[in-house]
Formats: C-alpha cells, sequence, structure tokens
C-alpha cells in the first residue's frame, strides 16, 4: 500500500513537471502582456529579463516595499517558476494573494527564507517553515519552484532539496503572484505557471 502511494506520489510530480505552462513571461519589449503589472520602480523589459534597481524615495512613499511584478491569473492549485539574480538585495518575497488578501509567502533574507500562511479572519500571519540556508547568492541566477495543491506548498529553491509547508489556508483562490524585493536591484526571469 505505501509503495503504491509513493508510485502515485512520484507519478503525479513528474506530470506536473510535463505539463504545459498555461503563463510565460517573455520579458521582450515588443511582446503585450496583460497579466502583468511593473510597479513601485522602473523596471527595464528586455531581451527575456525585467531588471530593476530600488528608488529609495519610492520605497518611502510606498509605506518602505519595494519594487514588484504583480501576475494577474487566477487559480487554485497551479506551479509557480522563476529565476532571480539579485545585487545588493536585502530581501526578495513570493506572494500568492486571493479576493481577500495574501494566502501564501515566502521572504528571503539575511535569517534565510521563511514561508508565511494568512489564516482568514486573522490580522496577523503565521510561520509554516523556516530555512535558515535558503538565500540568494548574490549576482547568480536562482530557480525558483512553488508548487500549490490544496493546503500544500512544495517549495524548490536552487540547488536545495524540495521543501513543503502545509496550512489550510493556502487551498483558498488565488487572483494573482507577485516578486518583489527590497533595496539593490534584481533581475528576474523564466516566470511561468502550470495547471
Amino acid at each position: 500500500m505505501k509503495l503504491r502511494a509513493l508510485c502515485l506520489s512520484i507519478l503525479a510530480a513528474a506530470s506536473a513537471l510535463a505539463a504545459e505552462p498555461v503563463f510565460t513571461d517573455p520579458f521582450t519589449a515588443a511582446a503585450k502582456v496583460p497579466e502583468r503589472r511593473a510597479m513601485r520602480g522602473d523596471w527595464t523589459i528586455a531581451d527575456g529579463i525585467a531588471r530593476c534597481t530600488q528608488d529609495d524615495a519610492l520605497y518611502t512613499k510606498y509605506k518602505d516595499h519595494g519594487p514588484i511584478l504583480f501576475y494577474d491569473l487566477p487559480a487554485t492549485d497551479a506551479t509557480y517558476r522563476f529565476a532571480v539574480k539579485p545585487k545588493g538585495c536585502q530581501s526578495i518575497v513570493f506572494t500568492l494573494n486571493g479576493e481577500k488578501g495574501h494566502v501564501f509567502r515566502f521572504v528571503t533574507g539575511a535569517k534565510g527564507t521563511g514561508f508565511r500562511a494568512f489564516p482568514p479572519g486573522s490580522e496577523k500571519s503565521i510561520q509554516t517553515g523556516l530555512q535558515a540556508d535558503w538565500k540568494f547568492p548574490e549576482g547568480e541566477w536562482t530557480n525558483v519552484s512553488v508548487a500549490i495543491t490544496g493546503g500544500r506548498a512544495v517549495v524548490t529553491f536552487g540547488g536545495h532539496p524540495p521543501v513543503t509547508v502545509e496550512h489550510a489556508s493556502y487551498a483558498a483562490a488565488k487572483v494573482n503572484f507577485s516578486i518583489g524585493f527590497a533595496f539593490g536591484s534584481l533581475e528576474v526571469k523564466d516566470v511561468a505557471v502550470t495547471k
């Protein structure tokens, strides 16, 4: 029985990896991407990459929130993939939002990568995991994958083994996702979503 469950889990993971994306961002100057909103900074979109350097005046104006790429793409269960290359960043944030606010988030900073859930009706988020050694290498591309199925998120970060975090609120319908950062500059590429 356990072997059968393991085999089914492996097949489901392989199927998810083989699935065609329902969304990709080519990051070319000519491509119109209505799902994308590049905000809180002067983003340059060209040659397959989105680039931005934080403007300190805008950071203050937006109440200590740095540049962000928003994608309006409704989903419930989906896998989100992207790659980032930081230079001087103090934090990098990936967030999934529902109709009534945040659903899932990870924040990578000096203490590693922390995972958060946002229970409905609660004013505070709760930590669902921490990977102290998960940090973005300076000036290098790091691939990230976040697979949400029901109340479970499986996150893959660079060459680290996948980590699973769980919370019932993760199962909520999502209306958008975002990649943001604070301080320094960030390059983003290979944004794709599969369902």
